[in-house]
């Protein structure tokens, strides 16, 4: 399409520090805001948003934010601006672990721990308790 060979190694060595910190950065913003999404029941905003998030951590991160392994190993292959050179792949790996652990991290001190699977299940014996409502629900009803 742009005249380009399908593949082309990427020679834009991206082997720094504060490039890694960005990376741990976007990828904890980006796995933050996926989960925090579904724990606050707006999963449906979740393709707008993380759309705008990903957009954005490309200018507001120096790494340009690749924030996932697959676009990471996927940008090795394609000599651009936002290319990766294939020897700097690893620590950008390692950078978005790290990242997706403090994102979920910051998931349980900003929105708790799930609820488990079971726990509106009444035991043999005890009669169903009916789930409280909101303050909303009750005004509708």
């Amino acid at each position: 399409m742009f005249g380009k060979p399908l593949v082309a190694f990427s020679t834009h060595e991206r082997w720094a520090g504060h490039l890694w910190l960005a990376e741990v950065v976007a990828t904890a913003g980006l796995v933050w805001l996926v989960f925090g999404l579904t724990r606050a029941g707006r999963a449906q905003l979740a393709p707008l948003l993380v759309a705008s998030y990903i957009g954005s951590a490309y200018w507001f991160t120096s790494s340009t934010s690749f924030a996932n392994p697959a676009v990471t190993i996927g940008r090795a292959f394609t000599d651009t601006f936002t290319g990766i050179a294939p020897t700097s792949v690893l620590p950008f790996l390692a950078a978005q672990l790290i990242g997706a652990a403090a994102g979920l991290g910051l998931v349980a001190v900003c929105f708790g721990r799930p609820a488990t699977a079971g726990a509106d299940v009444p035991q043999a014996g005890q009669q169903p308790v009916a789930p409280a409502r909101s303050t909303e629900e009750s005004a509708l009803a």
